[in-house]
């Protein structure tokens, strides 16, 4: 690479991939070879597609989610690590863009940010919304950018915590009335034409790329992008390129190359610039790779149970149905009917905890009795999939008109870690009380990425109460310790976990013997229903 300002490679440096031809270019290099994990093969890639249900992008056969959540969590439930901040800038119409996405299908990661700038411009008053008409309004201005939002956004998404961003309307010139949430990642891909223009917005960037590319490049595809998606004419277009977007490229844009770690000429076609700049990124995110469900199984050990976890009182008939549905000889029939005979149970239990109030009501006989009543809050529902799901038709059978979310979590087979794969919860469930149900919890990792998900649409931690038909003490602990507040519920504690993280002695996979499927032993780990 070329050094920034014939500096060596330490702090300040900057390097120029791909640049032409030259002795010092990289032109010449091969393009390194990115690690493949054991599971992946290589694949031809296509060009990427952005949908906006649900976020992704599609990369030959392989789905990557853009509005992903940490991957990696410590035994206390917070994000093990900062998440890794690609900042890209150039001028507009430069294919920044095309380059984040590039990025992104690159890495082979399944959890990436993809943020834009466009969606932090200003809400314009009504003189401002005349002049954005006319193509009078400065719109590369630094002024034009709401930076405190922006700032505030990409700090929190650093952190791993969910956040809301605004939806930029650019044929109106206005924000949406509805904001989108995304969730923290372990990368995050930020990109827009002043990216290096504030101070505190530089601090968050942990790799900062300059993508440059020719001025009449990119004020043939400004001409293309706002006749043909934004609907301008190519008078007011033309109009503003020359009066605004050439000056604050030229005053604002362009010096802030000195700030850029990697500068990408060609854009999105300079495709050893991307393999360096992904071979980078993987580095960073081996460091963080170490946590997996072994850290969870050696915290705690000896630990009394801790006072927030309620077990169903092992009567003779409960012990009996424990009986029918941990033999291994039960038929299907038989497993389903005992089951649903303990979830019914546990649902009745868990809600004796909720918050109930005195109120005095009139018998037929008009006389007058001392009862309690539930104090008006809604009540929730959320099953962890896919086993989860088969305790819904008892919650429902006892608590009328409740609404029901769903979360998917599996495990990667690489790393051993839990992932959100799937998330639907009703709208304005911050005040609700939530009933947070899997059917297994061994190790707690599956149920403690459940909560943060929770947490993070502003549930309270202590109106979580978290059910599971089986637990591992495990589970129990890590679960309590990470978040102490939440009421842990079931029907039975096992003391012990296989070195595969089944609970022992168990009950088997909750979710092939209740649906069927049967999977053989080396597929549970893949199975949510085991916790994974």
């Amino acid at each position: 690479g070329k050094a920034g300002s014939g500096e060596g490679p330490g702090a300040g440096s900057r390097a120029t991939v791909g640049s032409g031809s030259g002795e010092d270019s990289l032109d010449a290099l091969p393009a390194p070879r990115l690690p493949l994990t054991p599971s992946l093969s290589p694949r031809k890639r296509t060009p990427s597609q952005s949908c906006a249900e649900p976020p992704l992008l599609r990369a030959g056969q392989r789905t990557i989610y853009t509005a992903g959540r940490p991957p990696w969590y410590t035994e206390t439930g917070a994000p093990l690590d900062e998440a890794f901040v690609i900042g890209l800038c150039g001028g507009s119409a430069s294919g920044k863009t095309t380059v984040a996405n590039k990025i992104i299908e690159a890495l082979d990661v399944p959890w990436v940010v993809l943020l834009s700038m466009d969606s932090f411009y200003k809400v314009l008053n009504k003189e401002q919304q005349e002049l954005a008409a006319c193509s009078e309004y400065n719109f590369d201005h630094p002024d034009a950018f709401d930076f405190d939002l922006l700032v505030s956004v990409l700090r929190k998404l650093k952190k791993g915590k969910s956040v809301k961003v605004p939806v930029y309307d650019f044929t109106t010139h206005s924000r949406r009335k509805e904001w989108k949430t995304i969730y923290g990642a372990n990368v995050i891909v930020f990109e827009g034409i002043l990216a290096f223009a504030n101070k505190e917005l530089l601090k968050l960037l942990d790799m900062k790329v300059f993508v440059d590319t020719d001025s009449d490049i990119r004020l043939v595809r400004r001409l293309q992008r706002d006749i043909m998606e934004r609907g301008r004419d190519i008078v007011g277009v033309i109009k503003q390129y020359n009066k605004f977007v050439k000056p604050a490229f030229e005053q604002y844009i362009e010096p802030t190359v000195q700030v850029a770690d990697i500068v990408v000429p060609r854009g999105g076609e300079n495709s050893v610039a991307l393999d360096l700049i992904v071979q980078h990124v993987h580095s960073q995110l081996e460091k963080v790779r170490g946590w997996a469900r072994a850290t969870l199984a050696s915290a705690h050990q000896g630990q009394p149970l801790p006072k927030t976890l309620s077990v169903l009182e092992s009567t003779p008939q409960v012990r009996g149905m424990h009986t029918i549905i941990r033999n291994k000889d039960t038929t299907r029939d038989e497993f389903i009917f005992y089951s649903k005979r303990l979830m019914r149970l546990l649902i009745e239990h868990a809600l004796s905890f909720l918050p109930l109030k005195s109120v005095t009501v009139e018998t037929p006989q008009g006389t007058m009795y001392e009862g309690k009543r539930f104090h008006r809050q809604r009540i929730t529902g959320v099953s962890i999939l896919r086993a989860g799901e088969t305790m819904e038709q008892a919650l429902t059978a006892v608590c009328k008109d409740i609404r029901l979310g769903k979360i998917l979590i599996q495990t990667n087979h690489d790393t051993g870690e839990p992932e959100l794969h799937y998330l639907r919860l009703p709208k304005e469930i911050s005040e609700d009380y939530v009933i947070l149900m899997d059917s297994t919890v061994s190790t707690g990792a599956a149920a403690m990425m459940a909560v943060r998900v929770l947490l993070d649409h502003d549930v309270q931690e202590d109106r979580i109460f978290l059910l599971s038909l089986l637990m591992a003490e495990m589970g129990v602990h890590s679960v309590a310790y990470a978040f102490p507040r939440v009421h842990i519920i079931t029907t039975a504690v096992d003391k012990r976990v296989s070195e595969e993280f089944h609970i022992i002695p168990g009950i088997g996979n909750f979710g092939d013997r209740y649906f069927g499927t049967n999977a053989p032993p080396a597929a549970w780990l893949e199975s949510e229903s085991m916790d994974c």
